[in-house]
């Protein structure tokens, strides 16, 4: 293979997302932070590289061989970037809003009953534009002259930004969710209003999933009944909220499983798992030849072990490179 070929054949599309949070008090430990549930977003720095033939775009159109944190909040007309402030964690049960394409995001909370029991209440998070919001929601475009293979590299991962690591960045999830595919040349309107993702096309990433704090191996026990190590071989179970929960139906935390109430949650397989400074690259979605509608999601996944007030008030950070596969 020439040196050109080579080149080609090294099409790389960074993704780096830089995201410090910061600012959580709370006196209790339990599942979803019992106490203050916000995570203040002091930073957030989007930077998307393209290279070789490989073009980005934000609205479509408008192809560049780098996207930033602007081109997200500007968008387009009609788009609905959500790049808020503060975070909260939320649980998504892998379903999909087939009006819209998004994924479907549940806002917990957990409250004390009549008998003194910790239950948990669900309402649906509605995605708006701008800094509001409880999770990071974007639309981005690739575009590709063929059939191509994506894999995520050994640099991406999420990442505490701290001296030490209280544990939240464990509970940490990004999704990609496939809106569609159009052949180049379609219009702006044709492009922008892609929504057919599915559960099929929806690939969630659990970074770090092998490590536990003893805060959340503690936790996994004593709420789920799950016995898991610091450095486990394999990812705690979750099961993800997929429809509203209110307090009168008395669902425990302990009991918020698909088993136990399967009509309000569902289990989760995420697609990609990586441990914590994974050494090889990880095949994960394909690209078809044309412009594909990529919806990005990141999110602190309340269902998730890792997520207890021990693990609040910590910085992390969220790196994401892909690279097509050779």
């Amino acid at each position: 293979m020439n040196k050109r070929n080579k080149r080609k054949s090294n099409l790389r599309v960074s993704l780096l997302l830089l995201l410090l949070a910061a600012i959580l008090l709370v006196s209790s430990s339990y599942a979803w932070f019992t106490a203050n549930k916000t995570v203040t977003v002091s930073t957030l720095d989007v930077n998307v590289e393209a290279q070789n033939g490989l073009q980005i775009s934000t609205n479509g159109t408008t192809w560049k061989s780098i996207i930033s944190k602007t081109d997200i909040t500007t968008g387009y007309t009609g788009s609905v970037n959500q790049l808020p402030e503060i975070l909260t964690p939320v649980s998504s049960g892998k379903t999909i809003d087939t009006s819209t394409g998004y994924l479907n995001m549940f806002l917990g909370d957990v409250e004390s009953n009549e008998n003194g029991d910790y239950v948990l209440t669900a309402t649906p998070s509605v995605e708006q534009a701008g800094t509001t919001g409880h999770f990071i929601a974007f639309d981005m475009f690739l575009k590709v002259a063929t059939d191509t293979d994506i894999e995520m590299t050994t640099t991406s991962g999420v990442k505490t930004t701290d001296d030490k690591s209280k544990g939240i960045e464990n509970a940490s999830r990004i999704a990609f969710v496939v809106e569609g595919n159009v052949a180049n040349g379609a219009s702006a309107s044709t492009i922008q209003e892609l929504k057919a993702a599915t559960p099929a096309t929806t690939y969630i990433w659990e970074p770090n999933f092998n490590i536990h704090t003893p805060a959340a191996i503690s936790h996994a026990l004593d709420v789920y009944g799950i016995t898991t190590t610091a450095d486990s071989a394999t990812a705690v179970p979750y099961d993800g909220v997929i429809a509203s929960i209110i307090k009168t139906e008395n669902i425990k935390v302990g009991d918020a499983t698909a088993a136990k109430n399967g009509t309000k949650l569902a289990t989760v397989t995420t697609d990609y798992q990586t441990k914590s400074g994974f050494d090889a690259n990880v095949q994960v979605f394909s690209l078809k030849a044309g412009i594909t509608k990529v919806r990005m999601y990141m999110w602190i996944e309340g269902q998730d072990v890792d997520c207890e007030d021990d693990a609040s008030g910590s910085n992390i950070a969220f790196d994401l490179q892909l690279t097509v596969k050779e």
